[in-house]
């Protein structure tokens, strides 16, 4: 009995440390870099626990009158490990870059939230050639967008839909037509920073925007699809090249 319940033990302890590694970090506890190991360790004692209990469960003698419980401990240990493997998958599949922007030959640039990024490791200055060739062949969707408004009233619409998605505004400069905003991501608490640039084009108007990360190599696709969302929302389409 005690020892079907070893992998039910191994479990609670894999999502014990799952679950607090990102409330964990929001709440300054500890560093994101310990908030990404808690995970680490969760994944790996959740996939412990689930091998044990499959181990368990092909020896009859063990199995014995202790399925449903090595069953479960078996469940709970995958459990453990979802969300992790998930983004794990997820970051090997999208760019190792933190700096997303429709136009990437004249970024839209930070002013209001500059100081906020003074100890961030990542800075604000666009990264070149490189971060653009790595977006352009990860994100080929993202360009600037043409709103069918007079800027003015596209401002005023881009401002409200920033403040519908929940972002904290920095600052909103109708005659610089500029936007700058801060989004925390929900687990592990993130500061990304964004900044939208609206232009007069023709009787219509012309957006960019640009979100980055204050922290990590890698958004993990956060801030390309921050992007997508603005966009989808905004009621806008791509510029015709």
């Amino acid at each position: 009995m005690r020892l079907a319940r070893l992998p039910v033990l191994v479990a609670i302890l894999a999502l014990v440390l799952l679950l607090v590694s990102g409330p964990g970090t929001r709440m300054d506890l500890w560093t994101f870099r310990t908030g990404f190991s808690l995970m680490t360790w969760a994944t790996y004692l959740g996939l412990a626990a689930a091998a044990l209990a499959i181990l368990l469960l092909l020896i009859p003698r063990a199995r014995r009158g202790h399925a449903k419980t090595l069953v479960f401990g078996m469940l709970m240990g995958f459990a453990a490990t979802v969300m992790p493997l998930l983004g794990y998958y997820t970051a090997k599949t999208v760019p190792f870059i933190h700096d997303i922007s429709t136009d990437t030959m004249r970024p839209p640039e930070f002013v209001a939230i500059l100081p906020l990024r003074d100890d961030a490791p990542n800075p604000a200055t666009y990264g070149g050639a490189e971060v653009a060739a790595a977006q352009k062949a990860g994100y080929p969707d993202l360009a600037t967008q043409i709103l069918d408004q007079a800027p003015a009233d596209a401002f005023a619409h881009a401002e409200k839909v920033a403040r519908d998605m929940g972002w904290e505004i920095v600052a909103a400069v109708p005659e610089a037509g500029r936007i700058e905003a801060t989004d925390t991501t929900f687990w592990f608490g993130f500061k990304d920073d964004i900044v939208i640039r609206i232009e007069a084009e023709g009787e219509a108007s012309r957006i960019d925007i640009r979100s980055v990360s204050r922290v990590g190599k890698s958004d993990v696709g956060k801030n390309a699809s921050r992007i997508r969302a603005f966009v989808k929302a905004l009621g806008s389409h791509p510029i015709q090249s």
